[in-house]
Parts: structure tokens; sequence; C-alpha cells
């Protein structure tokens, strides 16, 4: 079969720069991501925008933004890319259906909370198939996925996570992860059947980092039940969380993925009336729908 034109390689690569470009918003930012110099992004926009005949980018004060035609053009790149993802996948299919190497990207406690029981099950199912593992969140890890480092991302909801609509990613939902509050056994709350954190209102509090989805979970529910929390430990290790619990240093809200190995001096109470919940997604590149063994994977996620 003859190779494909380098005329449409680079043009491709010119395309993925404008689309790195759309996504980053400058050009020392892009170059960053996709590991170039900005005198080389430059030259890329630049090519693409003479053999176009028209211009991809233009100068508004100090900064490049995208034509009105540039991004006519990336949407129909777009779907370009989906296409390409997609013929990819689905060539895969032709000789190795449930066999080759696949990587999932997920936060710590997915890896340790729910993806091993669904390996387990797909180890029975597909015994040639290669899993590899990283730990990673957003945005990297989802800048992981639009680079095709991991080939299947579990996320948690968060302010910027991609919605249902978005183009780039086919999303499926994994269902709530319940937090309940944990105490040290000698608090005097630990008799009780379930939490009001009104109750918990003086308590030191311990939460995960401020921009982390736990953290946001906490101060929304502790201004729900009508108080700012006294933080006073900001970690995003649940062990470390756990042990501070557990020594008496504060409360924390945990999730239910987190909840396993906990000391016996820690006590775990659902929250009174409303519990509060992350929400969890597994996301494939959109052009992926028809893989068969990533259709697989998210079976089990879902079961």
């Amino acid at each position: 079969m003859d190779k494909l034109s380098p005329d449409f390689m680079d043009d491709l690569r010119r395309l993925r720069v404008l689309r790195e470009f759309r996504e980053r918003g400058t050009v020392t930012a892009t170059a960053q991501a996709l590991h170039l110099t900005p005198s080389a992004v430059s030259q890329q926009l630049s090519g693409l925008s003479h053999d176009l005949g028209f211009p991809v980018t233009r100068r508004s004060g100090r900064r490049i933004v995208l034509t009105p035609r540039g991004d006519a053009l990336l949407s129909h790149a777009d779907v370009v890319f989906a296409h390409l993802e997609h013929a990819r996948h689905d060539l895969q299919t032709w000789d190795e259906a449930l066999r080759g190497t696949v990587t999932i990207g997920a936060f710590s406690t997915a890896l340790a909370g729910l993806l091993p029981t669904a390996l387990d099950t797909l180890a029975a199912e597909a015994p040639e198939l290669v899993v590899k593992l990283r730990q990673a969140e957003p945005p990297v890890l989802f800048d992981q996925l639009d680079a095709g480092q991991v080939d299947l991302a579990i996320a948690v909801s968060f302010e910027g996570s991609p919605m249902l609509g978005d183009p780039r990613y086919h999303r499926v939902e994994l269902g709530p992860d319940v937090l309940d509050v944990a105490l040290p056994a000698s608090h005097p709350q630990a008799a009780d059947r379930t939490i009001d954190l009104r109750d918990l209102a003086t308590d030191a509090w311990i939460t995960g980092s401020p921009s982390g989805c736990c953290a946001t979970i906490t101060a929304t529910a502790c201004a729900a039940a009508g108080f700012t929390p006294d933080i006073r430990y900001q970690v995003d290790d649940w062990l470390a969380v756990t042990q501070l619990v557990a020594h008496g240093h504060g409360v924390a809200l945990l999730p239910r993925l987190a909840q396993r190995d906990l000391p016996p001096t820690l006590v775990l109470r659902p929250v009174a009336r409303q519990q509060p919940r992350r929400h969890l997604f597994a996301a494939i590149p959109a052009g992926a729908q028809g893989s068969p063994l990533l259709q697989k994977i998210l079976s089990h996620l879902t079961n």
C-alpha cells in the first residue's frame, strides 16, 4: 500500500498544533504541552495559514487569537480526528479484539477501590490482555487522554470536567460515591447513628487541597449546615487523613471508595438528611466508541 503523502501528515500535525492552541490559549502554553519551542509552534501556524490561503490566527493587542475561519476549521478538524481515532480502534479489533495493551488513567481511590474487582473479571475473560494503570488527576488526566497516553480515564465530576455533550469524548456515568463522617472513636458524637454536621461546627476539620473535589464538597456541605469549617489540615493522602482522625486531631468527610483498612480508633457515620456525594465517570475518545475492548472495560466498571 502506498504511504500517506507528506503533505497529508504535515496538515494533520499542523491541525493538532492549532487544536492545542485553542485549548491552551497562548503560543507558549501550546509549546510546553507539545514539547516544542514557541517559534516552532508559530511556524506551524504560519505554514497552515499559508497553505490554506487565509489566516487561522491574528493579533489582538499582545495576544494571538483564533480567527473566525480558524475556529470554523477546527470544528471540521474535530470531526476528522474523531474519524481517525475510530478507524484506528476499528482496525485494532480485526486481530486484537480482547488482546493487546490498554492503559487506564484514574485517581487514587478509584485505583484502590474500583479497578481491582473490574480487573479481576477482565483478566478471567481476556487473559491475553495487558492492562497498564496510571495515577493522575484532572486536568492532567485529560491531557493524557487527548495525547493518547491513556486509552480510558476515570475521574470525578469537577468544575471544568468534560460534560456529556463534549464532542471530544464518550462519557459514561459510573454512579455516586457517598461521603461519610469520619470521627475519632472518643468523639462525643461517635455513638450517634447519623451525624448532624451542625454538631461538628466547632471541630477541627481535615480536607484535601483547596482546589480538590472533596475539599469543595466539605465546604459546600458545611455551608448548607450553616457554618464554615475550621480547616486545620489539608492533605491529599487518605491514609494520612484517617490517621489524623484516628488520633483525635480532627474530623473529615471520607468517600466510601477510600474506606479501606481503617484504624480501629476511627468510626464512620452517615450524614443526617442529605448525604454529600461525588459523581464518578469514565471517558474515552469520541472515536473509540466502537472498540470492543474499551466497551468491555466500561461494562465492568458500570456493573
